[in-house]
């Protein structure tokens, strides 16, 4: 019975630890981490966090619970998206976009080779504040979105 008791614990001690481990990708500091590391390494200024611009994003996010689809909001704001399943985290969602940067020639300012304005969005240097808002669909994935304030992503104009 104490064997028991002790496994037991033991069982919550590591889920407990490893909610802990996926709540912490997914804090406000983790996305602004993730964003002002990409940008720092092209010289761009650092993000910062806006509550209007986050609760913007999560309302969105909410309406996507039910479908989980990667359709655009069309709101004001400049917008990143991104579905995954498991324990997909903002801090990986954020990777994702940021590992487009191999598909972005600075030269032609244009994407080669694969998609890459997800990148560009994340270091556009006239962006200043992000928000962003995950949220668990109904089929098990989720659902990840980070806006900025103001946009980017402007036909002829470079990110940095």
């Amino acid at each position: 019975m104490g064997l028991c008791r002790i496994a037991l614990a033991l069982v919550c001690l590591t889920g407990l630890a490893l909610l802990h481990v996926s709540q912490a990708q997914n804090s406000l500091q983790n996305y602004l981490n993730a964003h002002n590391t990409a940008r720092s390494q092209v010289g761009v200024g650092s993000i910062t966090w806006d509550n209007t611009v986050a609760a913007y994003a999560q309302n969105y996010a909410n309406q996507r619970i039910g479908d989980c689809a990667l359709q655009h909001s069309g709101g004001r704001y400049g917008e990143n998206i991104a579905v995954g399943s498991g324990d997909f985290t903002g801090t990986a969602a954020v990777n994702l976009w940021v590992a487009e940067k191999n598909n972005y020639n600075y030269n032609s300012n244009s994407c080669v080779g694969g998609e890459c304005g997800h990148y560009t969005q994340v270091v556009w240097r006239n962006s200043v504040r992000v928000g962003c808002a995950r949220v668990r669909c109904n089929n098990g994935w989720f659902f990840i979105t980070c806006n900025y304030d103001p946009p980017g992503n402007y036909v002829g104009q470079r990110p940095y």
